[in-house]
């Protein structure tokens, strides 16, 4: 699998609330910056931030995804539920970079609409 079709395949387990089978296509290292909110280091600190955000799995709608060499840009909406149950809807943008074939380093831009 290429990078794009990597990152698509991530994304679907999430979906189908998987988390571990998506956290098998990170590096154990990986770092999730989510700007203007907090950095996560590392696989497990990503395994206790998806068990709290994701109480019922997310669902996504991607608009655009773009890939160019080590990096995979997914840009679209994404709806979750909040601390009180209530579905609520972001704009996003996910900027990935890629090691070894593995999901290493997410930079990401999340606005609530």
């Amino acid at each position: 699998m290429n990078n794009k079709e990597i990152l698509q395949k991530a994304n679907s387990l999430i979906t189908e609330g998987d988390y571990e089978g998506f956290l098998s296509f990170c590096t154990e290292d990986t770092k999730w910056t989510f700007v203007g909110d907090q950095i996560l280091n590392g696989k497990n600190k990503v395994r206790e931030y998806m068990r709290k955000a994701y109480s019922e799995p997310p669902k996504f709608m991607v608009d655009h995804l773009i890939a160019e060499n080590d990096f995979v840009t997914a840009v679209g909406k994404i709806s979750m539920k909040n601390g009180d149950g209530k579905t609520v809807e972001y704009s996003y943008c996910d900027v990935w970079r890629f090691k070894n074939n593995k999901m290493d380093e997410l930079t990401a831009f999340v606005i609530e609409n």
